[in-house]
């Protein structure tokens, strides 16, 4: 992911530019095509789902993947995208962006979250993900490229556990939600934690649909969250907590560290947090990924056990 949010990641599927990093998918071929945007939901006030039809049909793609989008294409942001090239002296990238859906459902979609710049702590504005987040209508065509991205449940999952831990901050539910919704609606053979953070509770992306889940699927889905700006989260049912995702809740919901795979996504340091902090003679401030990995490997987690995937 780029300093985007919703575009993806840092590690381990694609670079800080939002460029797929090299890898293995289990599906072979990325190849680029043409959609429309059929319908566009607002999930938050700083969050948007795109939904695609496609004229060949629902593309092959793998719960937890990402489709990439070019800036170039869209006429809105043409000056914008012209002056950071000349700024940055480089082409400016694809943005990637992770899918939300998942593949028995009709229509491919993504989820994406604007951030604005603040000064201090992202060096350039966003580009492409105000307009993608406020300015996108229905019937809006776009050329995409996809699917990538090693963040997929392994194919004999099933023989290494029964219960995945999905562990995740502010849009980083949206592969993990694709993972869920396809392990839930496939009838695999597996449980699921999600302990997912948050600022505020308007702040949770796909709070009804994970509450519909999680009713609909009493016996293999729990989920707590926790809000970390609001003084009586608690008021919003006992699976909702206080604070950020941390070491005393990690090691609560994990009681079998050495039994389960654990999906973590969401904010991490970059490399502008690193040069920032250097620049001031400080150390950097872990964000969300660094302080869910640290709790992870205090609790005894196997390295290998560990699925990561971050952006920043």
């Amino acid at each position: 992911m780029s300093i985007e949010p919703a575009p993806r990641p840092a590690s381990p599927g694609v670079d800080a530019e939002g460029l797929p990093r090299p890898s293995e998918p289990r599906i072979a071929k990325v190849r680029q095509f043409e959609a429309t945007v059929s319908a566009v939901v607002r999930e938050t006030p700083d969050s948007t789902t795109l939904f695609f039809s496609t004229p060949a049909g629902r593309p092959d793609y793998l719960p937890g993947q990402f489709l990439t989008i070019r800036p170039h294409q869209f006429p809105e942001i043409a000056g914008f995208v012209a002056f950071l090239e000349k700024q940055k002296g480089k082409k400016e990238p694809a943005r990637a962006y992770s899918l939300c859906s998942a593949p028995h459902e009709p229509e491919i979609a993504v989820t994406i979250k604007e951030e604005p710049f603040v000064a201090g702590q992202t060096k350039y504005p966003p580009l492409l993900s105000p307009l993608l987040t406020y300015g996108i209508a229905p019937g809006t065509p776009m050329t995409v490229t996809g699917f990538g991205g090693p963040y997929v449940l392994p194919e004999d999952i099933e023989t290494k556990t029964d219960h995945i831990v999905h562990l995740c901050a502010g849009s980083g539910i949206v592969p993990n939600m694709s993972i869920l919704k396809h392990a839930l609606a496939t009838g695999m053979a597996l449980r699921h934690t999600l302990i997912y953070g948050n600022k505020t509770w308007n702040d949770i992306i796909f709070r009804d649909e994970l509450t519909r889940l999680e009713a609909a699927y009493p016996d293999k889905l729990r989920i707590v969250h926790a809000v970390s700006r609001e003084a009586t989260p608690e008021q919003y049912g006992a699976n909702v907590r206080r604070g950020r995702i941390g070491l005393e809740l990690v090691r609560e919901l994990i009681p079998e560290p050495h039994a389960v795979q654990v999906f973590a996504c969401g904010p991490a340091l970059g490399k502008y947090d690193l040069q920032a902090a250097k620049e001031r003679g400080e150390e950097a401030q872990p964000r969300f990924m660094e302080t869910a990995l640290a709790a992870l490997r205090e609790i005894g987690v196997p390295r290998e056990s560990t699925h990561y995937e971050s952006y920043g």
